[in-house]
């Protein structure tokens, strides 16, 4: 998610693996034209799919000295920020909220948060049955899910007005905004109908 905007780039229906981890930061590199500040919870399978994507491997000319030549090593690039906020619990209980620094340098602490992805994740829930827990509701194929989840983050992207969206227009009246609105991807908020009419193309979309 895009905080400023609130525009969800990417999704990835899965378990919490490598794999998923893998997918997800590939599907958002490709819709960004920039690398972003990325900040997540202590999810370990994050640092590594970060890695592959925006690393190179740095090669070692030859010393001439006997032994074995120094392997290449993968080097992350220096533009690349990464902060996780990990949030330790005893007996069922918040304690203690730490933030780290894992790539980067000069990253405001302010900035290290996951509270909007968090509030994403609650409003999911709560407006799709398919993913609420102990529920009859619960998604049972995996490919369903993800077609429904596309169309969801669709709608909430491009249908949907949020309160935080704030602004004014030319006559003065507040109004609200949907995040792909916000972020300058269309003229004003789609109903319904736009969005499940509009041509699909598959090309690279950069925000």
């Amino acid at each position: 998610m895009a905080t400023e905007s609130r525009l969800v780039l990417s999704h990835v229906v899965g378990e919490r693996s490598q794999k998923s981890s893998d997918q997800l930061i590939k599907n958002t590199a490709k819709k960004l034209s920039s690398i972003p500040l990325f900040v997540t919870d202590g999810l370990k399978f994050y640092i590594k799919s970060l890695r592959k994507q925006y690393g190179k491997l740095k090669q070692f000319a030859p010393t001439g000295k006997r032994g074995r030549p120094r392997s290449p090593k993968l080097i992350v690039d220096e533009l690349l920020k990464y902060a996780q906020v990990i949030k330790i619990r005893a007996e069922g209980k918040l304690k203690s909220v730490v933030k780290r620094i894992i790539f980067g340098e000069g990253i405001n602490s302010k900035m290290i948060s996951t509270s909007y992805i968090e509030r994403l994740n609650l409003t999911c829930r709560q407006d799709n049955n398919r993913i609420s827990r102990k529920t009859i509701g619960f998604s049972k194929k995996a490919e369903e899910l993800d077609h429904q989840m596309t169309l969801y983050f669709a709608c909430y992207n491009y249908c949907r007005k949020h309160r935080s969206l704030k602004y004014k227009d030319e006559t003065g009246i507040a109004r609200l905004n949907c995040p792909a609105k916000h972020a300058g991807l269309i003229d004003h908020v789609w109903c319904l109908h736009e969005l499940l009419v509009y041509p699909y193309h598959k090309i690279q979309t950069y925000y």
